[in-house]
């Protein structure tokens, strides 16, 4: 029996600051804007680059966090499903659909701070330094980096994981 597979991810940027709402059954949910850019060289030799603009929600625990962290520029890495919602259009233009990301896990990068502006000193903030990085071997300082990480960002209350 073949099984299915839907999983998405993306790293990009945030087009706009998220906008966190509660539905009428007290759920929370958040939508936002991200833009993924992709550069190549066309076959003349010149720098090509074009920008993709993706749909994308959150919802319950998740959906506060996005909210409470991220802002428009911010920079994140999301996972999870592609779902598309159809509807009837209300000027009766026919049917309308949106595909859109829907996020099952989600990394904020940058740096402390970083979702909050997503700028290259916060990205810079987050490197050693030459000096740093000559003390001791790359390979140790990048998992030390990456241990830091998940015990500063595990030691905040209000993310479940």
């Amino acid at each position: 029996m073949a099984k299915d597979l839907n999983k998405v991810m993306i790293i990009g940027n945030l087009t706009r600051d998220p906008e966190l709402k509660t539905t009428p059954s007290g759920q929370q949910v958040v939508a936002l804007g991200v833009a993924t850019n992709r550069s190549w060289k066309g076959a003349d030799g010149q720098a090509q680059e074009a920008v993709e603009f993706h749909n994308v929600e959150a919802w319950g625990k998740l959906a506060e966090i996005i909210a409470q962290y991220l802002t428009k520029g911010g920079r994140a890495y999301f996972e999870g499903r592609l779902q598309t919602d159809q509807w009837e259009a209300k000027d009766g233009g026919g049917k309308r659909s949106r595909t859109k990301l829907v996020v099952q896990d989600m990394i904020l990068l940058g740096g402390r701070g970083g979702g909050a502006g997503g700028g290259a000193a916060d990205q810079s903030q987050s490197q050693p330094s030459e000096a740093e990085a000559s003390q001791e071997p790359a390979s140790e300082s990048k998992a030390d980096a990456k241990k830091a990480d998940k015990a500063e960002d595990a030691s905040l209350d209000d993310i479940p994981f």
